[in-house]
């Protein structure tokens, strides 16, 4: 069974990929579907995502969506697959930045809220 896809509208998993708006850098939270707005929190709490499948398919819609490869969450959340790949520590200066960014497209009001 084939699934129609609009050439604007491209996805390799249940996630929609809108090709229209890739890597303008303007995020709405309102847009960010749920599964990843869900990964996105939890990359930021205390306690993240451990399997890096899911890191990584909230880095690839980050990617994608955001600022391309200078994105705080795609760079945080590369990051992150990174240390539970090697299980080195991971960097906390782009942790921060990763919660800055939260904040400033409006996931959170201030980053305390998001831990």
């Amino acid at each position: 069974m084939s699934q129609q896809q609009r050439p604007n509208d491209v996805s390799i998993d249940d996630i929609p990929v809108d090709v229209s708006n890739t890597q303008s850098g303007e995020v709405d939270p309102a847009e960010v579907p749920e599964e990843i707005r869900s990964i996105t929190r939890g990359l930021a709490s205390e306690q993240p995502p451990t399997n890096p499948l899911i890191v990584l398919k909230a880095a690839r819609w980050w990617y994608i969506h955001g600022k391309g490869g200078t994105d705080p969450a795609f760079q945080w959340a590369i990051e992150w697959a990174r240390h539970l790949a090697t299980d080195t520590p991971s960097d906390v200066d782009q942790f921060d930045a990763f919660l800055e960014y939260l904040v400033t497209i409006g996931f959170a009001d201030e980053k305390a809220a998001l831990r």
